[in-house]
């Protein structure tokens, strides 16, 4: 499909569902962590092994499908990828061992790593004029699904139990069956393999020292956001917090970075990229502290607050590598997002056996200092010249 000056509605409502439910399901994994730590007894060095493994195939290898997104554009793979997620990730609640847990997750999360990059290539095909329009409702399927998802995770599993939670495999099939229905057929892109290595050779070694700079700007905040969104609902759950409760912070948290995600997109048009990162990872670390070490019904307003502070510049750094090097949008968008994500992740269980040695407070307050530590490296970031 060529594109054109109109928009596919349906097309896009399509990738909006592919959005929505893959983040639907992949949220599932955070708020059920101390019911999986409770059934295989699991110690938190395990704990930060069920986050590595997400983090891993969803994010780690996310550069290799960027690469083939800027390049095919294959229906049947995204169909394929929005039901494995749905398919595997509820299926923890009924495998025998720790094992499966991980290979489950391992393998829904793979889906993630696919549909994320191919489905956002296809919105700007699909999107004739209106590609900011479009690639915000993209991004708000994810959103929702990321919020709604650990609420709806942890209510169910409180009201049926975790045994039951393949029931929720119905909404993804769902899903699925509208998603053949709305997504027309895709084309292969046109640019020879070769030509496109070469191309991806010479601009990526002509931009990689700040490509780099952002990412590890992006690995430091992301080590921050996984620590926390792993370790906290354990540690309040052990505290005596319900599992909805535990569900709530979570979605909170990811409302907060959703909200910043759209006042930093229009700061940084108007002010540039470096004044937002520098008040994003100044901020960050107060506001994580005190949520940390909050009790009773500071937690939430403190969630929303630290998730607004610490995912302020996720997407306004995929947009300033996006700048950078245009000709490979997918590619380093999958970088300094997926792939720094994935870095972060498989550091956590590391982060768990340092919190088994020294508690989960002391070792989060320490990783909550990371961010603060960064802001040595943001003064060497490039600003591009802003335009109206």
């Amino acid at each position: 499909m060529n594109k054109t000056t109109d928009v596919n509605k349906k097309a896009i409502f399509a990738l909006f569902l592919v959005h929505f439910s893959g983040d639907f399901y992949l949220s599932f994994i955070r708020p059920l962590l101390p019911v999986l730590a409770d059934k295989f007894s699991l110690n938190l060095t395990q704990v930060g092994m069920i986050t590595a493994v997400s983090t891993l195939m969803a994010f780690l290898i996310q550069p290799v499908f960027g690469f083939l997104a800027d390049r095919y554009r294959p229906r049947q793979i995204l169909l394929i990828s929005s039901l494995v997620g749905a398919v595997c990730i509820p299926l923890v609640g009924v495998v025998p061992a720790f094992v499966y847990v991980l290979l489950l997750i391992g393998l829904g999360s793979i889906g993630s790593a696919v549909y994320h990059p191919t489905a956002a290539g296809l919105v700007s095909i699909y999107a004739g004029r209106h590609a900011g329009l479009s690639m915000s409702l993209f991004g708000l399927g994810g959103t929702l699904g990321f919020t709604f998802g650990p609420i709806v995770a942890a209510s169910f599993v409180m009201v049926y139990g975790l045994n039951r939670l393949p029931v929720t495999v119905l909404f993804g099939l769902l899903v699925f069956l509208c998603l053949t229905v709305l997504l027309p057929p895709t084309q292969r892109g046109g640019s020879k393999k070769n030509e496109s290595i070469r191309a991806i050779g010479k601009e990526i070694g002509r931009v990689w020292k700040p490509i780099a700079l952002i990412w590890i700007l992006a690995v430091s905040r992301g080590f921050a956001e996984q620590a926390g969104q792993t370790f906290i609902p354990v540690l309040y759950a052990n505290e005596g917090h319900s599992l909805v409760s535990v569900g709530a912070v979570l979605s909170l948290f990811t409302v907060g970075g959703a909200l910043s995600a759209l006042v930093c997109g229009h700061l940084v048009d108007r002010i540039g990229f470096k004044p937002v990162y520098y008040a994003s990872f100044a901020l960050t670390t107060p506001f994580l502290l005190l949520f940390i070490h909050s009790t009773g019904g500071w937690v939430y307003p403190l969630a929303f607050c630290s998730g607004f502070l610490m995912l302020a510049t996720l997407f306004p750094g995929v947009a300033l590598a996006q700048q950078i090097a245009p000709n490979n949008r997918s590619l380093v968008s999958s970088i300094v997002m997926g792939f720094a994500m994935g870095t972060s992740g498989i550091l956590m269980p590391l982060a768990g056996r340092l919190a088994d040695a020294f508690g989960i407070r002391p070792v989060l307050s320490v990783v909550a200092v990371i961010p603060l530590a960064a802001l040595i490296a943001v003064r060497f970031l490039p600003e591009p010249e802003r335009t109206s």
